[in-house]
């Protein structure tokens, strides 16, 4: 069994960390879509996610040297993600605006929007807009915590023990979280659910 500070990036960070810049640039576009999903649902806002990434990454090429390997570099990475993504957010004085057309596809891959869409008939079609419109209000609507486990577990698909390492908690306050923010999403969501 490996250790828990081993995983598949391992060879990638030993190399960036040595200098090898063409590493770091591997475990960029390795990271990139996951970290992204993560900062965009956080924040609902394309151009904030887009700038947030690009910071993520600057700090973790500067702090790679630092990093000891006592947890998976995507455990690492997302950590700091998270942690600038809060920060931005409490800093940002007032909710901005979004539009539909700023919003990511990757919302429509979350369990809800794709039951519906496999029941979509002509009629309910247009509901399916309707459906990620709210989907997307509702996540806004959760507060940074429980919207980062929620983002983290249900559409990133992260282990519950990841996100105990990466939030700070104990997974009794994952799953307590989890299980809180499902519960608000499926109230914000209920015109959708079956009756």
């Amino acid at each position: 069994m490996a250790s828990r500070g081993t995983d598949e990036d391992g060879e990638l960070v030993r190399r960036a960390q040595g200098g090898d810049t063409t590493a770091f640039d591997e475990l960029v576009l390795k990271h990139t879509a996951r970290l992204y999903g993560l900062i965009y649902h956080m924040t609902s806002h394309r151009e904030d996610a887009d700038d947030l990434l690009q910071e993520v990454f600057a700090k973790a090429y500067r702090a790679l040297r630092r990093f000891r390997g006592q947890a998976r570099f995507s455990t690492w990475i997302h950590s700091i993600a998270l942690n600038m993504t809060l920060n931005h957010l409490k800093k940002r004085k007032r909710r901005q605006e979004w539009s539909l057309a700023d919003m990511n596809p990757a919302v429509g891959e979350s369990p809800e929007f794709l039951e519906a869409s496999r029941a979509a008939d002509p009629e309910r079609a247009f509901d399916l807009r309707a459906l990620q419109e709210t989907l997307n209000e509702a996540l806004q609507r959760l507060s940074h915590d429980h919207r980062a486990v929620v983002t983290l577990h249900d559409i990133q698909g992260m282990p519950q023990a990841d996100i105990s390492r990466v939030l700070g908690v104990s997974s009794g306050t994952v799953r307590s979280r989890l299980f809180y923010a499902r519960q608000q999403l499926q109230i914000s969501l209920s015109d959708f659910l079956p009756h």
